[in-house]
């Protein structure tokens, strides 16, 4: 006969990690809906900005050293509903292994929003923006330091801001 302490505490482990990943499926889904997402949409909540107004308070600015990096976005098609977001940049090298790290001149990473939602960091010039719903998005991108500070010329944010729409 099987030893009754060891399989209650398996059965209790076992269901202590699955009521987690059902608890964390079922919360996290109406957040997504909140906010315009569809459920496929992958999108980082530890780090939520809730509009540009409150995203702007959230980093402090760091004014970028001379020559300032400069930033455009281009949204490519790629499938109905997914868009390949494409951050051109001068003056300007994605750091990934400098995040969190002290500020560095040129170099760090982009912060994307859509609909003001902020989205996973990006670390190269390209990122998929999978399952976007049905409608018009907002797609916003600044340019941050390796220490997350808003990188900024003369006091104004550098960022770019287009709109995209999913038929």
């Amino acid at each position: 006969m099987a030893n009754p302490i060891a399989l209650l505490v398996a059965g209790l482990a076992g269901g202590a990690g699955l009521g987690a990943l059902v608890t964390a499926t079922v919360i996290d889904r109406p957040a997504m809906s909140k906010h315009g997402m569809s459920e496929g949409m992958a999108h980082d909540h530890s780090a939520h900005d809730h509009g540009q107004e409150h995203a702007m308070h959230d980093h402090k600015k760091v004014e970028a050293s001379d020559p300032a990096p400069t930033l455009a976005i281009e949204v490519h098609p790629d499938g109905p509903q997914s868009r390949n977001l494409h951050i051109v940049t001068t003056n300007f090298t994605f750091d990934p292994e400098g995040v969190n790290g002290d500020h560095r001149p040129g170099h760090g990473h982009a912060h994307v929003y859509i609909n003001g939602v902020k989205q996973p960091r990006a670390y190269s010039p390209w990122v998929q923006l999978d399952a976007l719903p049905v409608g018009t998005h907002e797609i916003r991108v600044t340019l941050n330091a390796n220490d997350h500070g808003h990188l900024a010329t003369d006091g104004t944010p550098i960022e770019a801001v287009t709109t995209v729409t999913v038929e």
